[in-house]
């Protein structure tokens, strides 16, 4: 009996440190494939076209679904947020709560969200399929340096975009919260803009700004990663895609918490009153 709780005790420390060892491993590789791309941007030939494309991909075609899920967005917080405070006669201060709340968390996160899945997706499985199609090892063979051509691009595309998009996401979620708060609730149109203008300060925008560029950086990063590493046919590039994407949207919840209590950290540091 004892001799085998002793093996079972053995055998899950060991199963942990091969998870972990497994993990650190694999975090160092994309550690390494992350700097390596982002170096790789800034070295001749600069590649202008695949850089508009990308941008055109990451940014212009996420329009539409991040405008129709901030409007609702908007619509939805703002109703709640209201019913709420109606039960403790401080219907005025909507505007600000629901201001803040989009500008600092809600819209980095579902703005990272839904690019990391749409975007970010699509990065893993175009590359992933180029390498099962020994595209990406033709270009090897050719000479042109494939993270640069491939990789560096698409990162490029999302740090710049993802706080684009945000800034799209937190103006049309704002819009919703106004329509719903002035012509369906009845609000004060002036009462709800004057208390958003008193509570609302550029640095609340920064934040979440901020957190969308470092979103954008490691949902490109990951989902590059898995697709350009791609192995196992068809299988693989399923595989990759769903990993990527996976691994993303759940770093990025993560991540939101440390970037606000780093936020956090740095106010109380500066003196700044949060």
């Amino acid at each position: 009996m004892i001799l085998k709780l002793a093996n079972s005790i053995d055998y899950f420390f060991i199963t942990w440190a091969n998870l972990s060892l497994r993990f650190v491993r694999e975090l160092g590789k994309i550690l390494l494939f992350g700097s390596d791309s982002i170096r790789m941007f800034f070295h001749k030939p600069f590649r202008y076209l695949e850089i508009v494309r990308a941008l055109e991909f990451v940014g212009n075609q996420s329009l539409v679904i991040i405008s129709l899920t901030g409007l609702f967005t908007g619509l939805a917080l703002s109703f709640q947020i209201y019913l709420g405070f109606k039960m403790v006669n401080a219907v005025n201060l909507v505007g600000p709560t629901v201001a803040l709340g989009i500008s600092r968390e809600l819209g980095p996160v579902l703005t990272g969200l839904i690019v990391a899945a749409r975007a970010g997706g699509a990065m893993a499985a175009r590359l992933g399929t180029m390498r099962v199609n020994e595209q990406i090892d033709a270009l090897d063979v050719m000479g042109v340096n494939t993270k640069q051509y491939l990789v560096a691009p698409r990162v490029f595309a999302a740090i710049l975009c993802t706080p684009l998009l945000t800034a799209v996401f937190d103006a049309v979620a704002m819009f919703g919260a106004w329509f719903l708060c002035v012509h369906l609730v009845s609000l004060d149109e002036a009462i709800f803009w004057d208390r958003i203008r008193a509570t609302i300060e550029i640095r609340h925008i920064m934040e979440g700004l901020f957190k969308a560029s470092v979103f954008g950086l490691f949902f490109s990063v990951i989902c590059t990663y898995r697709g350009f590493n791609t192995s196992g046919g068809a299988k693989g590039v399923g595989e990759a895609t769903n990993g990527g994407v996976v691994t993303s949207m759940v770093l990025i919840i993560i991540l939101d918490y440390f970037l606000t209590s780093f936020i956090r950290i740095y106010y109380s540091f500066a003196g700044i009153t949060t």
